[in-house]
């Protein structure tokens, strides 16, 4: 069961104080996933294979909660699931050193940051875009829209851009 104090949000379901084995959906539930999620990361191995109860219904733990809830938030901060297997095999080595985690985060913050990069490109492009159409072409017809001429590439004589 949860704890009185909790507040109810996933991160404060980590809390409970469950002591039985655990269905799927409780799982999914306290560690602010879905059950399909659970099922495929205990297939790629992020979660280790659940016990299995007569009936072959799968059980799950407290560990398997706080497992859970740590491959969702690194999802959530976006690292890829190699990445996520990554940093789960660091938590398991006590010999690791932190130092692993900060280097593997920050080729993760370095991505992040081209990202950020490509996307303010983007946004440059496209509301230049919506610009030029406000200016050369708003209000005509579809056919004539500078937004068009700019996607397919055509030149000012109409002649495909290289």
């Amino acid at each position: 069961m949860l704890s009185e104090s909790s507040a109810d949000t996933p991160s404060s379901h980590l809390r409970f104080k469950r002591k039985k084995p655990m269905r799927i959906g409780i799982l999914a539930d306290l560690a602010g996933t879905t059950v399909p999620t659970v099922r495929y990361y205990e297939q790629i191995g992020l979660l280790r294979p659940a016990a299995r109860q007569g009936g072959g219904q799968r059980t799950y733990d407290r560990e398997d909660v706080r497992r859970l809830a740590f491959v969702r938030r690194c999802r959530e901060f976006g690292f890829s699931i190699d990445e996520v297997r990554a940093l789960v095999s660091l938590t398991g080595d006590r010999n690791a050193a932190c130092t692993d985690a900060r280097d593997l985060a920050g080729r993760h913050l370095e991505a992040v940051r081209l990202k950020l990069a490509e996307l303010k490109a983007l946004e440059i492009s496209i509301a230049a875009l919506v610009s030029t159409c406000n200016s050369t072409c708003a209000g005509g017809v579809v056919i004539d829209c500078s937004i068009f001429v700019d996607l397919n590439g055509d030149a000012p004589d109409g002649r495909p851009a290289r």
